[in-house]
């Protein structure tokens, strides 16, 4: 429960109280919420998106709603808590209502490009061999180490998550590994909160188009701001802009990984990598690439920070594996089958590179890119086909949304210099990519839907049996 004169005074706190609704006293709430569909009485519901519309709230008004939070006066006969900025009312408002649960646990949080997945279940895996985690994870998340579902956003809205958090505390976890997106300090889902460990994987161009980030510096400047906001950082030394990361960290407490720095990898093999510094030591690993062996140790330094053993942080890495991450299939006669979340084209190119150090014959790609979002994936995939000349490539569907999927693979087709395949049907287009294979040194690459068992269309989750699934059809 949460008094309003508590709701007031934390706006009035973070200057964000534009009004002060009187009349209001004696109110007291038991739920909040962003969804009109749940107002009650004594709900406290904060008005927040851009499509929002006010018959909305005027239904919710008819079931009882006494007062809402909202950026406007919608005039619907009940008294409104104007505020400059709805998102950071409901990320503080939410911790204060919850008990602040984000102080009853360790938190680690992972941003970059790519790789937050991966990196979290290597955190997961360590951690969870002398402590209890919870994980957010864009795969999998789970607030008691038993049950696992999947989350809808990588980070979810702050009301979202920390009734997650609270649920977590509850269930007896000591630790929160968490993905950052870039989109969560864009639209302040994680507005006000402190993480004991922040991870900078990487970065590249991605998530720039007109819904969500303008251009590449607004993307990396959201990205950084989890330097900002976590008390020890963990950063990856070989990553592109390094030196502004560096900067920014200089006075804070942080450990650098990579090349050229204390925790290196020295040596490494398809199964198995050494790294030097504070975590050195022999590690087996089942995810092939030295991507991925850059995530584990990235992980291990982190964990390293919140109680984890070497022994802990060994364990951990040799039992981790993510569903749609580097899944291996072998086909009868011999050829390997990739399939992969790679999802940009930075995450492509480098999957591609693992993937032609072990398989010398014959490389099939299929890939997608999403409609209605990250428009610039399409060119930056076009780059990495027309640069690698013997790749075979079928185009095809990956959550087209409200965009025809052969209009995609058109555009992406356009920045190659040389014929490509459409097949729009993803099911048939994989089946086709497996029957080019003829030898054991061939390979099919899917890439970008990963373990996702549906594709978007028209805004609504559609059935799909999952890459892994319909490969294994036609092995």
């Amino acid at each position: 429960m949460i008094k309003i004169e508590t709701v007031l005074s934390i706006l009035r706190e973070d200057d964000n109280l534009l009004n002060e609704a009187g009349g209001l006293s004696k109110l007291s709430f038991r739920h909040i919420s962003y969804d009109s569909r749940q107002a009650t009485s004594d709900t406290l519901f904060f008005v927040k998106g851009a499509a929002f519309k006010k018959e909305f709230l005027e239904k919710a008004v008819a079931t009882g709603l006494q007062v809402y939070v909202s950026q406007i006066d919608y005039q619907v006969g009940i008294p409104v808590i104007l505020v400059k900025d709805v998102k950071q009312a409901m990320s503080l408002i939410a911790m204060e209502f919850y008990d602040h649960p984000e102080r009853k646990l360790k938190l680690l949080a992972f941003t970059g490009t790519k790789g937050k997945t991966t990196a979290a279940y290597f955190a997961y895996h360590i951690l969870k061999q002398s402590h209890k985690p919870a994980m957010l994870s864009t795969m999998n998340t789970t607030l008691d180490g038993q049950t696992f579902f999947k989350s809808n956003l990588t980070t979810p809205e702050s009301l979202d998550l920390f009734k997650m958090m609270a649920e977590a505390v509850g269930n007896g976890m000591t630790h929160l590994i968490m993905e950052v997106s870039s989109q969560a300090y864009l639209v302040k889902r994680v507005y006000g909160l402190t993480f004991d460990v922040g991870v900078f994987l990487n970065i590249s161009p991605d998530h720039i188009g007109p819904i969500e980030h303008p251009n590449f510096e607004d993307y990396f400047y959201h990205k950084r701001l989890l330097m900002d906001n976590s008390q020890a950082v963990i950063v990856n030394a070989g990553m592109d802009n390094f030196e502004v990361v560096a900067e920014q960290v200089a006075q804070k407490d942080h450990d650098f990984y990579g090349p050229h720095t204390e925790n290196e990898i020295l040596s490494s093999h398809a199964f198995s990598f050494e790294v030097s510094g504070k975590i050195a030591g022999h590690y087996d690993i089942q995810l092939i690439g030295y991507f991925n062996q850059e995530n584990a140790t990235a992980a291990g330094l982190a964990c390293l920070r919140l109680g984890a053993s070497h022994t802990d942080i060994q364990a951990g890495i040799a039992q981790t594996s993510v569903p749609g991450r580097m899944e291996v299939l072998t086909q009868k006669n011999g050829a390997k089958v990739f399939v992969d979340y790679a999802h940009n084209g930075d995450s492509l190119e480098k999957l591609l590179s693992v993937v032609s150090e072990h398989q010398t014959g014959k490389n099939i790609l299929v890939l997608g890119s999403t409609g209605n979002k990250a428009e610039s994936r399409r060119a930056d995939f076009g780059r990495v086909i027309q640069n690698r000349p013997d790749l075979q490539v079928i185009l095809t569907a990956d959550d087209p949304n409200r965009e025809d999927p052969q209009h995609i693979a058109e555009e992406i087709a356009s920045y190659v210099d040389r014929q490509l395949t459409i097949i729009v049907d993803r099911e048939q287009a994989i089946r086709k990519a497996l029957s080019l294979t003829t030898a054991p040194s061939d390979a099919v690459i899917i890439a970008g839907k990963g373990a996702d068992a549906y594709q978007i269309v028209h805004d609504e989750k559609v059935a799909y049996p999952g890459d892994r699934q319909v490969a294994s059809l036609y092995l």
